[in-house]
C-alpha cells in the first residue's frame, strides 16, 4: 500500500434512530489505491459511505482525509476538501441536462479549484454527444457515467462509489471499470467502492475490506483477490 494515506477511519460508529449500524469501523486507504468494500447485504457498507461523505452524522470515531480531521464537516465541505461521491442509484438531476449536471459538480467540489468538464467528456464520449439531453431521459448506464463524471469534474482526491454496476449492462460496467482505472492512472485519484458484483470487484479492486455486522472483519490483500476469497463474503 502507498505510504501516503488519503483516508483514515478509526472507530466509526453510526445509527439510524436507535438502531446501531456501524459498530466501530476501522480502515485505511493509501494514495492511488482502488479498494472494494464488500460483505453481505445489510452489514453497513452504504452506511459507511454515507458517513464518509457526511450525509449521516457519526456517533463516534474519526474520519481523516489527507491528514485532516473532517469528522465534523458538512458534506459540502467534504466535497470541497476533495471527496467525490457517486451514490447508489446514481441520483442525477433528472430535469437538468448533462452539461448542467456537470456544472453542479463544478460548483460543489474539487481540489485547488481545478475543474475539468472537458476531461469528463474525453473519458465518457457518450456524455459529450448528449450534453444538451435531460439526464432523466438517459439510460441507466448513461446516468451512471454522468454521476461519475459529476463527481470527477471537481478533481477529487478520493472517489466513493456505491454499487457502481447496479442495474447496468455488462458492456457499460466494463467501460466504467476501464475509465476508473484510467482516472487513477492519469490523475492519481484514490477510489473506494462498494460492490456486490463479483466480476466488478475482481476487475477493479486491488484489495478489499470485508464488513460484517457493522465492523471491518477482514482485509483481502492483492495476493488473495480471487473469486474464491471474495465469493465467500458475498451473497452469491
Amino acid at each position: 500500500m502507498n505510504t501516503e494515506v488519503v483516508l483514515e477511519v478509526q472507530g466509526l460508529r453510526a445509527a439510524y434512530g436507535e438502531t446501531p449500524i456501524l459498530q466501530g469501523v476501522d480502515l485505511t486507504v493509501g494514495k492511488g489505491e482502488i479498494i472494494a468494500l464488500i460483505g453481505r447485504n445489510g452489514v453497513g457498507k452504504t452506511t459507511t459511505m454515507r458517513c464518509l461523505i457526511g450525509l449521516l452524522r457519526t456517533r463516534g470515531g474519526s474520519i481523516r482525509l489527507l491528514g485532516h480531521d473532517i469528522t465534523s464537516l458538512s458534506s459540502d465541505a467534504r466535497a470541497r476538501r476533495g471527496i467525490g461521491y457517486v451514490p447508489q442509484g446514481r441520483e442525477v438531476f433528472a430535469r437538468m441536462t448533462v452539461a448542467e449536471n456537470l456544472m453542479v459538480g463544478e460548483l460543489v467540489g474539487g481540489r485547488d479549484s481545478k475543474k475539468q468538464p472537458e476531461l469528463v467528456y474525453q473519458y465518457f464520449p457518450r456524455l459529450a454527444e448528449r450534453r444538451t439531453q435531460l439526464a432523466g431521459t438517459m439510460s441507466g448506464g448513461e446516468q451512471q457515467q454522468l454521476a461519475i463524471g459529476r463527481a470527477l469534474v471537481g478533481n477529487p482526491a478520493l472517489m466513493l462509489l456505491d454499487e457502481p454496476s447496479e442495474g447496468i449492462q455488462p458492456s457499460i460496467v466494463q467501460l466504467i471499470c476501464n475509465v476508473l482505472r484510467t482516472i487513477r492512472k492519469d490523475l492519481g485519484t484514490t477510489i473506494l467502492f462498494v460492490e456486490q458484483n463479483l466480476d466488478t470487484i475482481l476487475d477493479m479492486g486491488e484489495r478489499a475490506y470485508v464488513m460484517e455486522k457493522g465492523r471491518i472483519v477482514g482485509n483481502i490483500d492483492a495476493d488473495h483477490m480471487n473469486a474464491a476469497s471474495v465469493r465467500s463474503h458475498l451473497m452469491i
